[in-house]
């Protein structure tokens, strides 16, 4: 069994009526990159303030090393306030000092280094986190990323055992936020350090992260590997994993992979369901389109081929449509959908796909070529979902292509 870096014990904090933490027992391990996430307000910051010491737990024990941080002794105190350092949302950068000033005051404040010692350590974060030049400059004449990097270097210049990061990307652009946490991950691989961040870069933090603490109305909702977090069915942490895909989904008005399937098994479970239909419709070429051209414009053609879908069924609640995989649609058609024919149905698609212009610019320029298939089957006890759509696989047939050349 592993032995806890830092361990919550039956935490409580309030402020006011506020309950921020309620009796909350958290685990981080050493040399692992944990990070707490959920809404705001739900007291990640307060956590880490309190473990650095900066707030006290109104109930409950945190251990360091195995050892209260609250009954420490003063020489254990000290080493603890060596080994542990705290990146600030905010940067807290001095603007009356320079970068390298800024950068050196923690071995000036915490340590006996000699000038000259302390010097070299300075440089030596300098050209990690690629600051050579800014040593003379003040904050104020540097971008929000650069700050990052010198809060950052000012974090780990002492050689911290553990460093916690509050909000690190707050304020700054995609690729500045990319930048920070590609930043924190290869210097706490270099270094060692145990990393404890508080993010709302959800799901981009769950690959840096060896584990996530979910935090939820006072409680921990979740905590262990980001990838077991998939597993879990509870619809709150289902939001955190899928955010993005969920956002996509009801822009497109789709239902989710994991809907489809629960669905499809309540439906079984039916003895008078009467006859459904499952229809599948899907776009061979998506993964071709995204490396030719991009992501986005894979999904842009994805959702409109969703809409077509929606505006010809014209049968409300009684068909669904659920994104099954990346480049795969199922619609799941249930008795009550009256007249529904699904030949005439994918015939229906097949019009409005021909009638719709696909081709931007960059589709031209790269000649791009992509075609939608479809088929259909009737649901019955034999087959689980995956062999009824691996069966419309087989004999799906052509909907429509579309063929964007340079001179068009």
């Amino acid at each position: 069994m592993r032995t806890p870096l830092i361990e919550f014990r039956k935490v409580s904090k309030r402020f006011g009526d506020k309950v921020v933490l309620d009796g909350v027992d958290m685990t981080i391990y050493p040399g692992e990159v944990t990070t707490l996430i959920g809404r705001s307000g739900e007291g990640k910051s307060v956590t880490l303030k309190m473990i650095i010491g900066l707030l006290k737990p109104d109930s409950g024990d945190i251990l360091y090393r195995g050892r209260s941080v609250s009954r420490m002794k003063r020489a254990e105190r000290e080493r603890f306030r060596r080994e542990v350092s705290f990146m600030f949302q905010s940067n807290a950068l001095f603007d009356s000092m320079t970068v390298r000033e800024n950068i050196a005051l923690p071995l000036q404040e915490g340590s006996r280094a000699s000038g000259s010692t302390i010097r070299d350590r300075v440089d030596r974060k300098l050209q990690v986190l690629d600051l050579e030049g800014t040593e003379d400059k003040y904050p104020s004449q540097l971008s929000g990323g650069m700050q990052k990097r010198v809060a950052l270097a000012r974090a780990i210049v002492t050689d911290p055992d553990t460093v916690l990061f509050d909000e690190p990307t707050t304020g700054l652009d995609p690729v500045r936020k990319n930048s920070v946490l590609s930043m924190i991950t290869s210097n706490q691989r270099d270094y060692g350090f145990t990393a404890v961040l508080v993010s709302h870069d959800v799901p981009d933090v769950f690959y840096i992260s060896n584990r996530i603490v979910v935090l939820e109305e006072g409680r921990i909702l979740y905590q262990g590997a980001p990838q077991d977090l998939e597993q879990r069915e509870d619809p709150v942490l289902q939001e955190y994993v899928n955010s993005q895909e969920i956002l996509r989904n009801e822009i497109y008005g789709l239902q989710s992979a994991r809907w489809l399937e629960r669905a499809f098994s309540r439906l079984l479970e039916d003895p008078d369901r009467g006859d459904a239909v499952l229809i599948l419709i899907s776009l061979p070429e998506f993964h071709l389109i995204k490396e030719q051209v991009g992501h986005l414009m894979g999904e842009m053609i994805l959702g409109s081929i969703a809409r077509i879908f929606y505006r010809v069924s014209q049968h409300g609640d009684s068909c669904q449509v659920a994104r099954y995989l990346e480049d795969r649609l199922v619609c799941l058609c249930y008795p009550g959908a009256e007249n529904m024919d699904p030949d005439k149905l994918l015939q229906g698609v097949a019009q409005e796909f021909a009638n719709m212009n696909f081709c931007s610019a960059g589709m031209r320029e790269r000649q791009a070529v992509f075609s939608v298939r479809g088929g259909w089957d009737w649901i019955d006890d034999e087959r689980s979902l995956a062999s009824l759509v691996n069966g419309i696989e087989q004999q799906k047939k052509l909907l429509g292509s579309v063929t964007c050349s340079g001179g068009l």
